[in-house]
């Protein structure tokens, strides 16, 4: 379990996933039409050691910051968003293993420092108490990169205190389940987030952890892992994951119009056949609100992800104000990135329809990333809201 020989600091880590940018944006179009992301991809990402971002050091890893997972993913999602979002969410999957019990790390990385964890928490399948652990059966969906994954979380409902069910994460291998080709979809195709089953298969007591102690600022990993990123509430920032992928898919878009646009000359008769895109003033003003939007998307949440661990690491665990405004920001950054692409395709006319051009999936992919349960305004806003106003958010993630 020693570290690594040297530990990059997250300027390095950036440097290398943007050196990794033009393969990966090369596959874009392949990784959709595939709905996976390729093996070649993750292999890549892998050598250039971007998933070690938030992996304990005990365990290979650099203990840097959940921004800089973030910052990476923002890089990778300029070039393939579906790409981004397995990376994303995987590495910072590798902060959740380390709150789970030593053995339960030991069994993930014991043999295999580099594997990589995907997820699927809605909890649509049942867990039975059985001696020494619990028999999960039935069936899981929406869980993003499972072709590329060694492990899976498997959100369940255990017996809790008193009787009463609790909401509990369990970690099963690759071959223990099934995979289900359901993703046939609109946007983030490439993400390859199918069905997965599972049919009576045990998971040992250690491989089981309840959200409430991963929740706790003591989950059984911080025994282990003594830096303070470990007993960080998980909820207050794991929906970071699926922010920055938005972000970086508006970023892509952006780089894309300026492109398109630098030289192109229009042949429409309403605005004067043969005249420069890059002349008109509407197509300079989209261009400029477009830069402020993902500016100031990426401002929210990588100050968050900053402030609320630097604080930890101060000693200062985020309060329920804190981590009710990381919930919103991550909502609100993704409204803004689909905001930013919406201004773009608006003013991309024709040549932005094909479906080998770039800006129509960015466009399609942004507003997938919205979908997510997590980054649903109206549910997310409306909890922050009761709360501004004095009323009890009641026992919402947060």
């Amino acid at each position: 379990m020693d570290g690594p020989a040297a530990k990059p600091d997250p300027a390095t880590l950036l440097a290398r996933a943007r050196a990794l940018a033009p393969a990966i944006r090369a596959r874009a179009a392949a990784t959709e039409r595939n709905r996976r992301v390729p093996d070649i991809s993750i292999e890549e990402l892998r050598a250039a050691d971007l998933f070690r971002i938030v992996q304990p050091a005990r365990w290979g890893g650099f203990e840097h910051g959940i921004d800089t997972v973030c910052e990476v993913a923002i890089e990778v999602a300029r070039a393939c968003g579906s790409t981004a979002w397995v990376y994303s969410t995987t590495a910072l999957h590798q902060w959740i293993i380390a709150m789970f019990p030593e053995a339960a790390q030991a069994d993930v990385w014991g043999t295999d420092r580099g594997a990589i964890v995907g997820g699927s928490f809605a909890p649509t399948g049942r867990a039975e108490p059985v001696d020494g652990g619990w028999r999960l059966s039935g069936r899981w969906g929406f869980a993003s990169g499972c072709d590329n994954t060694d492990w899976t979380f498997f959100g369940v409902l255990i017996d809790g205190a008193r009787g009463a069910k609790e909401m509990a994460m369990a970690l099963v291998p690759h071959g223990a389940y099934a995979v289900v080709d359901t993703w046939h979809v609109l946007g983030l195709a490439g993400t390859g987030s199918k069905d997965l089953v599972l049919d009576g298969v045990f998971v040992p007591a250690h491989r089981v952890m309840p959200v409430a102690l991963a929740q706790s600022g003591a989950p059984p990993g911080a025994a282990v892992n003594p830096d303070p990123l470990y007993r960080l509430p998980f909820l207050s920032l794991i929906a970071a994951c699926l922010t920055g992928p938005g972000i970086g898919i508006a970023a892509g878009a952006l780089d894309d119009f300026i492109a398109m646009n630098a030289e192109r000359t229009t042949r429409g008769a309403a605005l004067g056949g043969q005249k420069r895109m890059a002349e008109f003033p509407t197509v300079q003003l989209r261009v400029a609100e477009a830069a402020a939007l993902i500016d100031a998307a990426r401002l929210l949440l990588l100050r968050d992800c900053r402030e609320t661990v630097e604080a930890m690491r101060d000693g200062r665990a985020p309060d329920v104000a804190t981590r009710l405004r990381n919930r919103r920001d991550h909502a609100y950054a993704s409204r803004l990135a689909v905001q930013a692409v919406d201004r773009l395709f608006e003013a991309a006319g024709g040549a932005g329809l094909f479906d080998g051009g770039p800006l129509q999936r960015a466009w399609r992919d942004v507003h997938a990333v919205t979908m997510h349960i997590s980054l649903n305004w109206d549910a997310i806003g409306t909890l922050y809201g009761r709360a501004l106003l004095g009323l009890d958010p009641g026992p919402g993630q947060y």
